[in-house]
């Protein structure tokens, strides 16, 4: 791989420990729905995102699923092969297609038990994502779907390249674990407030600071707890 580096976690390595990498890194581009791998599936590769947006979906025995975080090119998808683990507990599905940038399984973990910067760099991206899965929780159970969809909006937002986004009603109804119906009068209201426009799938933002006013605090906890630990 040549050219810039992107991803946030790839582009904050010294240059040493980058160079080393290189040679190991491989761009892959992703189309929305893509599935980079199933629940308890084997994990062959970590993936940095560059553009792409990428959800991590529990998966319930009848099929129901909910997003349990996010990951953009702040982040990496595939910490259980540095965690001590060979398989995820959840699916990874791409939200918004674009490119990642992908290891394979033993160049990663080799480069992780060196103890330099990657190490520490993915420990504290994954204590940020703990936060973030955390919130989610609390943001599901306390708060209002409008607040819900603010959030996921807005963390959506801080990761890919652009104001619009790709989302059909019942792929936001899966990932926020909600009816159809309840996303159409969220989305409904956020339209009449000029937040945003929903047409035919196609998401865009049109104001921000009126979504960041209608969040609830989860929003605010997750981004400043990614920004305490990667800076």
């Amino acid at each position: 791989m040549t050219g810039k580096v992107e991803n946030l976690l790839l582009a904050a390595l010294p240059v040493e420990e980058y160079e080393r990498l290189r040679p190991h890194l491989e761009q892959v581009r992703f189309a929305f729905g893509k599935v980079i791998y199933e629940s308890g599936g084997e994990l062959d590769y970590v993936y940095f995102p560059i553009t792409a947006l990428i959800s991590l979906l529990y998966i319930t025995e009848n099929g129901e699923t909910a997003q349990m975080g996010l990951a953009g090119n702040d982040g990496v998808v595939g910490i259980a092969l540095f965690m001590g683990g060979g398989t995820m507990p959840n699916r990874a599905v791409v939200l918004s297609a674009g490119q990642t940038v992908r290891m394979k399984a033993k160049v990663l973990q080799d480069e992780f038990e060196r103890g330099g910067k990657l190490q520490q760099l993915l420990l504290r991206y994954t204590q940020a994502l703990i936060t973030q899965i955390s919130q989610t929780a609390v943001c599901n159970r306390l708060h209002s779907l409008e607040q819900q969809l603010c959030r996921w909006l807005l963390l959506s937002h801080d990761r890919v390249q652009s104001d619009e986004l790709i989302m059909t009603q019942a792929l936001i109804a899966n990932m926020l674990g909600v009816t159809r119906e309840g996303v159409t009068i969220a989305a409904g209201r956020l339209q009449d407030l000029g937040a945003i426009s929903y047409v035919r799938g196609h998401i865009k933002i049109l104001d921000r600071e009126k979504l960041e006013a209608t969040v609830c605090e989860c929003y605010r906890v997750v981004k400043d707890e990614f920004a305490r630990l990667l800076g």
